[in-house]
């Protein structure tokens, strides 16, 4: 076992775990976290975006032995309501089963606050690009909706981008 601190959510906790446990694990399972969900383990769906340090992480490849000292912020803590981006993923009708919406959540908040180009940003001259509908979903690349809500997600992003 090895004991770890961990800040989640804004509250510090202390705890002892396995060498071997995911931090999606930690979170869902002793911490009782379950809004970050399990889907794919492997880290091709995003559904357990979460944000470690204030980046975009999947949990599920995240050892949480290595995360001792990190911050944490699943879709729990995000904010409380009336919470922009999650406002405008109800207005927008961004989630269908609501199965990759917490970590669709993550990943946009994440997303929101990174700055420079992406892999289809015209011109690289600028610091910061516009968020296109272009630049959203290549940005959102990461995180997989088997429903297809891609066109309200992006809209839903760009209203809370505002």
């Amino acid at each position: 076992m090895a004991e770890i601190t961990l800040r989640v959510n804004g509250s510090t906790r202390e705890l002892d775990t396995d060498p071997r446990t995911s931090l999606l694990d930690l979170l869902r399972e002793r911490l009782g976290l379950t809004g970050t969900k399990k889907g794919c383990d492997h880290g091709q769906c995003g559904a357990c975006t979460v944000l470690l340090d204030g980046r975009r992480a999947n949990a599920c490849l995240a050892l949480a032995v290595a995360c001792d000292g990190a911050e944490v912020t699943t879709v729990e803590g995000l904010g409380d309501e009336p919470y922009p981006l999650r406002a405008a993923f109800v207005e927008r009708d961004a989630f269908q089963c609501g199965y990759c919406t917490p970590g669709q959540l993550c990943s946009a908040a994440g997303m929101l606050s990174e700055r420079g180009p992406s892999a289809v940003t015209p011109d690289l001259t600028g610091d910061d690009p516009p968020l296109t509908p272009e630049e959203i979903r290549e940005r959102m690349s990461g995180n997989l909706c088997r429903c297809g809500a891609y066109v309200n997600i992006v809209a839903a992003i760009q209203e809370a981008a505002r």
